[in-house]
């Protein structure tokens, strides 16, 4: 792309010199403006041009399977000197949202939690009353097998820890919402007789995976549901970096286990007949940890851009697209280190380190613990404020909850934010209070590296929902976001599939919700696309 801008500019170099024949008539402050005025419509006009040939051969690659490598844009980010750049993806869009709150790189061993919940909801596709294998005052150990879908009996859906079965709670149309677990004070584990890798063939691994409970950590593309066990995926994804506000340090979390993350990965390798990609943070704000840049068996991807550069599905995006009877694969980083430990400690150890963030608590921190931890366990004694509201993940993408909920098992973060239930009056008209915003009616890009202190407050309703721009701005891959949108509404199932259904998640278009001047709530819209698309096979 650099030769290109080259060409560009010795192309206008060439034209320059023949512009003032064009405004000889005309007075001499006169030729000056229209000399300037039509070399930038010239290069204006140029970068246009080599703009959308650039994306159309990017399409035109898509369409015939090819990979998608090179670095994006007339100006690619300048990346670290540590970068392969012959494995590196410059993306140009995206935001960052910088919030007051970050925890700083140390571990709080005085935290705590001791109830924890496995929640059927946090499962895509799942029946809404599984199969349960416990009642309440049964002991558990870490492993033991808790419930099971009835569509996918072979699955076994298994508790993080050791301890008393105290309550089944439920929802709408008696749904279970969770099976809470008094935990143990020292952890008691069912013991695993894992197969040998090296030995075993894949229906033997699979049948493990699925009796050992870590199954369901292995979550499958198009739609985000569990992993069909049947299924051999393409490839299989995992970032090992998060763009998101406030989001752990994967870096730090992952210290001290290395050896059970290239088992994991060796796991991986054995699940798929394509590549293991591994997604690193090419940013250059920090050297990714060895545990990352010299894992075995995998294929290297840098990504450098804002937020949401760090989410799996805009990997996949720029590394092989996600085509019509494609299935991919994705797991997190400590969910592969999961994985690694059935065969080093021959047990499913759902340890997991939550990053506890926001301004709204007196000392964001690292916490250990296991999956499904309390909220109020996590926040005891370190609320600066009690008006607020804890997210399970980020304030982008994360789930309401209160503080007797339980974090999901998919997330390794709870924010704690203000609510933000006021009036603001004439909001938009005095842009007095500082806030995250992509507007420029706050002068937020005038100061690139402030960090804000944000609320719950939306700061208006809803309003029609027009066609902007603003979701292409942002989101940095070749879809037509509020196109795609507008046929999940009126359920044109064909133009949905056509648009790129199959490539995103919520999480995917969050920061498109926060960018939307319409309010809409982009997530909800998605997923119900997604389902749509889903029960139609």
């Amino acid at each position: 792309m650099k030769s290109r801008l080259i060409q560009l500019i010795l192309i206008a170099g060439f034209l320059l010199p023949s512009l003032p024949l064009l405004a000889q008539n005309q007075t001499s402050g006169q030729s000056y403006l229209v000399y300037i005025l039509l070399a930038v419509a010239i290069l204006v006009f140029l970068g246009i041009v080599v703009q959308v040939s650039d994306n159309i051969l990017a399409i035109g690659a898509r369409q015939i399977g090819a990979e998608n490598t090179p670095s994006r844009g007339i100006f690619p980010k300048r990346l670290p000197k540590y970068v392969d750049s012959d494995k590196a993806i410059s993306l140009q869009k995206g935001y960052n949202i910088l919030l007051e709150g970050n925890a700083e790189n140390s571990l709080d061993e005085k935290v705590a939690a001791s109830t924890f919940a496995i929640q059927p909801p946090n499962f895509v596709g799942i029946s809404p009353i599984p199969k349960l294998m416990v009642e309440i005052g049964d002991e558990v150990k870490a492993g033991d097998p808790i419930f099971f879908d009835k569509k996918v009996p072979e699955i076994m859906y298994c508790s993080p820890v050791s301890g008393e079965v105290v309550a089944v709670n439920r929802g709408e149309k008696r749904a279970i919402t969770e099976v809470v677990v008094l935990a143990d004070k020292e952890m008691k584990y069912r013991d695993l007789k894992p197969v040998d890798l090296d030995k075993a063939s894949r229906e033997e691994l699979v049948a493990f995976l699925l009796e050992s409970g870590a199954w369901p950590l292995i979550r499958q593309r198009p739609f985000n549901v569990i992993a069909e066990s049947k299924e051999i995926p393409r490839n299989i994804f995992i970032t090992t970096f998060d763009t998101a506000p406030l989001a752990p340090d994967l870096n730090f979390v992952v210290e001290g286990k290395g050896a059970d993350f290239q088992k994991g990965l060796d796991v991986l390798n054995k699940l798929t007949d394509g590549k293991v990609y591994l997604g690193l943070d090419g940013n250059g704000k920090t050297t990714p940890s060895k545990v990352f840049t010299e894992a075995k068996g995998v294929e290297h991807r840098w990504f450098a851009g804002k937020h949401p550069a760090g989410n799996v599905g805009v990997q996949i995006h720029n590394t092989e697209p996600i085509l019509k009877g494609d299935k991919v694969w994705t797991l997190g980083v400590q969910d592969v280190i999961t994985l690694g430990k059935l065969f080093t400690e021959k047990r499913f150890n759902a340890e997991r380190v939550v990053v506890v963030a926001g301004a709204e608590l007196k000392s964001p921190k690292y916490v250990k613990t296991y999956l499904g931890a309390k909220v109020a366990d996590l926040v005891k004694d370190n609320l600066a404020n009690d008006h607020v509201r804890y997210i399970s993940g980020d304030v982008l993408s994360g789930e309401k909850k209160t503080d007797e909920q339980f974090l999901n098992i998919y997330d390794d973060q709870l924010t704690v934010v203000e609510e933000g239930d006021y009036f603001e009056m004439f909001g938009w008209l005095l842009p007095i209070k500082a806030r995250p915003s992509v507007s420029k009616t706050f002068p937020n890009f005038l100061f690139p590296n402030l960090r804000f202190k944000a609320d719950t407050n939306m700061h208006g309703e809803k309003r029609a929902f027009v066609v902007t721009g603003q979701y292409e701005a942002y989101l940095p891959m070749d879809i037509y976001l509020q196109h795609l949108l507008k046929n999940i509404i009126v359920n044109d199932l064909e133009r949905m599939e056509g648009l790129g259904i199959y490539e995103l998640v919520e999480e995917d278009v969050a920061l498109c919700e926060f960018t939307c001047t319409s309010k809409q709530p982009l997530q909800q819209i998605l997923r119900e696309g997604l389902d749509m698309m889903r029960e139609q096979g």
